[in-house]
Parts: structure tokens; C-alpha cells; sequence
């Protein structure tokens, strides 16, 4: 609540805000005397008596109409961006607010000297033009702002499924993180598409789209044979998103986090290489390089240093094993992703480091050395729908690192910056982290094959999060919701198990085999 108070006052103390309050002033003035001169033709007395008598109410009351409106329109939220006035409700609001002020002003001159009272009919033609003048004031800047935001923030252009893409889709956790944010793209583009999913965070984050006529859902773990094998019937290509996400939530209970991340990974590829399926894109990770000092592309090392990671690599190996002629899986290695999408998440350096420094005013970094290869969910999701547009001959048996290598940055970079955009945090640097992680990547693999350029920068999507809080659409970062290792706490126990000793060797071995050795296959 005092987050929300503070952000509050600083609005009001924005040169922005100020200038709205003038405009808002000549808006209230000016509807004032357009009230009195519609008084002043509709009832008269005509003459310059009655005329002159209108100017002297204008000039006695001028001031106390515009003393009583802007408080009313900042309790209203004008200047605020109150939660009412930024729904679809807005004008509504714009109209009540100029009705209470006008309301308040009746009183008021009902209280005053019988000689200064101020026409009251007029004060009713002055509460109509002043509504629709607020109104249409409001209306216009918005669609200014639109126009502007189309000219500088990113823009995703939408376009219709080329004969060369595959028409449906079946999408494997799709109403997380990055699929949340995938999805619209994927129907905007005129697929059709088929959602498997537990919606272990629920459905808000696809909310939007669930109506739409190309969506078809199927609720249920992706881990059921049966399910695939009816999700894959007359689909031309499988984009495979599911999984347990990062370090902290795979480490909860190894063995679920293999059967989620690998053992479903090999089912579901190789019930698409049955039914002829040649399209098949793996969200996989940059955590597979683990750390090292040097700049790594896909033919790099693999130095993995979490549970994460080995189930990544691992689900990798066996997409090569199968790979063949009739099918051609497409490997995309995300970077460290931040922002927000659809299911949002605050268990993320950037957002999380946003996060405490809008709250709790410290910004804590680990680590400050530490490398990280940043893109944006947006970016991810983009990504995943290139790959899917691009020839098969192009992106089939490939592996491509996702992200720009202008974001390779430190922890200790990112702090700085957002030290910068949000100057009254603390910025505390704590030594080293027990993340061992290191790594800076290449991602010209991507930018000159796919033509795939990110579109949004690190500073971008801090200011993405900042208007998330200042709009009140985040209220506790620290709620379950934002976190995979709070949900998954909750929910794991809800999933069935197999033997763990068998799972762990799956992972075990060199990760820069090109094949599953004996210990750890499959078959």
C-alpha cells in the first residue's frame, strides 16, 4: 500500500501530470463559460445588461470551480491512473467526476450571498460541456499515445500462414511463460492450434485467447501417451514447451524433473515421428554451457552445472537420436529470459531484481561478475514462431541460440541500470552467489540464418515491469503465482513418480556426446 501511495506522489509531481492539470484547468474554465453563455441565449434577458451579467458570474466563480475540480478529478484518478480510470470504463468516470465537481460547485454557491449566486441552470450546461470536453480530451491522447507507442515500442507484425507453414500445431505447455506469450502470435499468424496442458497455474494466463476458433485445448498431462497420441492426430508440426523450468524448481525433487523433462520429451517425439510429423521444435536452454570465459556458439562445449541443465541436454541427445529424413526437430537454446507475459514470473533475476527495488527499495546482486544472455519472453515467443515459419530445410535438425548479443550483460550491469531507472533503491552488491553459472553466447547463428533480430533490450523490459506496478497490475511479487518453485511445492504431489535411480543415470555421462551412451539409453 505505501508502494502504491509513493508512486501516487510521484506522479503528481511529474512534469506530465502538471500539464495535464493545466489543460484540465482550461478545460473547466472554458466549459464555464460556454455553460453561462448557453444560460445566457436560452434565457436571456437579451441585452448587454444580461450579457455583462454573465461576465461578472464567470469572473466571481471562475476560481471556485477550479478549486473544487482537480482534487475531485485526482481523487477520480486523472492523475493517479486509479484502477476505475483506466478500465473500460474510463469516459464513464470522466463524466462522474465532472458531475461531482459541478455538484460540490452548486453547493457552494447555494451557500453564498442570495446577489452571488451563480445561475444554477448554467451550472448543469456547464457539468454536460465540461464531461464531453474531459472526455474527448481523454480520447484524443490516448490515441495519440497509440500512434506513438506504434512508432517506438516493438511491433510484431501479424501475417497469415504461408503455404510453406504447417497450418496446425499442437503446442505441449503452452499456457506457461514463453507460451503464454507464443500462443496469440501462433493464431494471429492463422493457425490452428491444439493446447496440451495441466494448467498447473491456471488459465488467466491465456484468458484472453480462450475463446478464439482456432484454439483447441486439451487439459491433461503431457506425460499421458494416450493424450499425445489424440493431440497429434492431423497436426503438421509440435512446438514442445513443457517442462520444469530452472534450477531452484527442478532441484525440488530430481526425479519428477526427469520424467517431466526428458522421459515425456522422448514420448512425445517419437509419437510424432510416428505420425510423419516432421516439424518438431524443443524449447531447450543457454544453461547447457554452464560456465565458462569464453563466448559460445552451438558447436561450444556443454559444461552443465545444474539438474536443469543435464535434463535439457539430455532431452537434445535423444531429438538427435531420432532425427532422421522424416523427422527434423528444431533445438531453440533460450537465454536468461525476463519480462512479462500472459502467467509472469518473479522467481527471474531482472524482474525480480525490478521487483525489490520498486517494494523494497535494495537491490541485492550476487554475483556481480557473473555473465547472463538476456532476452525477453516476447523475444523467446518470437523466436519459437520463426522457427516455425522458416523452411524446413532451413531450421530442421538444427540448434539455434535464442537472444542478441547486445544483452550479454553482468548481473552486476543489470543492478547498475536499474539503480539508474529506479534512483531511490539501494544497490547492494553481496559478494559471490552459489550460482555458478557463467556464460556469454553467440547468437549470429540465428540473426543470419533465421533473420531474427530481438526487439527488446534489458532497459525495456525493467520499464515494462516498473508500469506493471505503477498501474497496480502486480500487488505482491513474493505471491505463489509469480514463483515455479511455490507452485510446484504445492502441486507435485499431485503427479505420479517412477524409479529414481533409473531416472538419475538417464542424466548421467558426457553431455557432449553426440549420443546417449549405454548407461543413460532410452531404449
Amino acid at each position: 500500500m505505501s508502494f502504491i501511495v509513493t508512486k501516487d506522489i510521484e506522479r503528481l509531481l511529474k512534469p506530465e501530470t502538471w500539464i495535464r492539470m493545466v489543460a484540465d484547468v482550461a478545460i473547466v474554465n472554458l466549459s464555464l463559460f460556454v455553460g453561462l453563455a448557453v444560460d445566457y441565449l436560452i434565457r436571456g434577458p437579451l441585452g448587454v445588461a444580461g450579457f455583462q451579467g454573465h461576465l461578472q458570474a464567470f469572473g466571481k466563480w471562475w476560481w471556485a470551480l477550479t478549486l473544487i475540480a482537480l482534487p475531485t478529478f485526482a481523487l477520480f484518478g486523472f492523475y493517479t491512473r486509479g484502477r476505475a480510470y483506466r478500465g473500460r470504463y474510463k469516459v464513464l468516470v470522466v463524466f462522474q467526476a465532472a458531475a461531482v465537481a459541478n455538484l460540490i460547485f452548486a453547493f457552494c454557491s447555494y451557500l453564498a450571498p442570495a446577489s452571488a449566486h451563480f445561475p444554477a441552470p448554467a451550472i448543469l450546461f456547464t457539468a454536460v460541456v465540461m464531461g464531453f470536453a474531459l472526455a474527448t480530451a481523454r480520447l484524443w491522447a490516448y490515441f495519440l499515445g497509440k500512434v506513438d507507442a506504434a512508432k517506438n515500442e516493438p511491433n510484431f507484425t501479424k501475417a497469415v500462414v504461408s503455404a510453406t507453414e504447417p497450418a496446425s500445431v499442437v503446442v505441449i505447455g503452452g499456457a506457461g511463460y514463453i507460451g503464454s506469450a507464443l500462443l496469440s502470435k501462433l493464431l494471429d499468424r492463422g493457425h490452428h492450434v491444439r493446447l496440451v496442458d495441466t494448467f498447473m497455474y491456471g488459465k488467466e494466463p491465456i484468458r484472453k485467447i480462450l475463446d478464439h476458433p482456432n484454439l483447441e485445448i486439451i487439459e491433461a498431462d503431457f506425460r499421458q501417451i494416450d493424450i499425445i497420441v489424440q493431440a497429434m492426430r492431423d497436426r503438421d508440426a509440435v512446438i514442445h514447451l513443457g517442462g520444469i523450468v530452472g534450477d531452484p524448481a527442478c532441484a525440488l525433487d530430481e526425479e519428477f524433473t526427469i520424467e517431466v523433462n526428458l522421459l515425456a520429451t522422448k514420448m512425445i517425439a517419437e509419437c510424432a515421428k510416428g505420425f510423419g510429423i516432421k516439424r518438431f521444435v524443443f524449447a531447450s536452454t543457454c544453461s547447457v554451457y554452464g560456465a565458462s570465459d569464453e563466448i559460445l556458439d552451438e558447436h561450444s562445449y556443454l559444461n552443465p552445472v545444474s539438474l536443469y541443465a543435464r535434463s535439457k541436454i539430455a532431452s537434445e541427445k535423444v531429438l538427435k537420436q531420432l532425427t532422421d529424413e522424416s523427422f527434423r526437430p528444431t533445438i531453440l537454446r533460450f537465454g536468461t529470459v525476463f519480462g512479462l507475459s500472459g502467467r509472469t514470473r518473479f522467481d527471474l533475476v531482472v524482474n525480480l531484481l525490478t521487483a525489490k527495488a520498486l517494494v523494497d527499495r535494495k537491490i541485492t546482486v550476487f554475483g556481480e561478475d557473473q555473465w547472463r544472455p538476456f532476452v525477453h519472453v516476447d523475444d523467446a515467443a518470437l523466436a519459437v514462431a520463426t522457427a516455425l515459419s522458416e523452411p524446413l530445410e532451413t531450421v530442421g535438425a538444427e540448434t539455434f541460440n535464442v537472444g542478441s548479443n547486445s544483452q550479454n550483460m553482468t548481473l552486476g550491469d543489470v543492478g547498475r541500470m536499474i539503480k539508474r531507472l529506479v534512483p531511490e533503491a539501494e544497490l547492494i552488491v553481496s559478494g559471490s552467489d552459489s550460482d555458478r553459472r557463467n556464460y556469454r553466447v553467440d547468437f549470429s547463428k540465428i540473426e543470419n540464418r533465421l533473420r531474427y533480430k530481438a526487439r527488446w533490450t534489458v532497459e525495456m523490459g525493467v520499464k515494462q515491469v516498473m508500469e506493471a506496478f505503477a498501474e497496480g497490475l502486480v500487488r505482491d511479487y513474493n505471491a505463489d503465482e509469480y514463483s515455479n518453485v511455490k507452485v510446484l511445492t504445492e502441486r507435485s504431489s499431485d503427479f505420479i513418480k517412477t524409479d529414481g535411480a533409473y531416472l538419475r543415470a538417464l542424466v548421467e555421462g558426457d553431455p557432449n556426446d553426440d549420443f546417449l551412451t549405454q548407461k543413460s539409453s532410452l531404449q
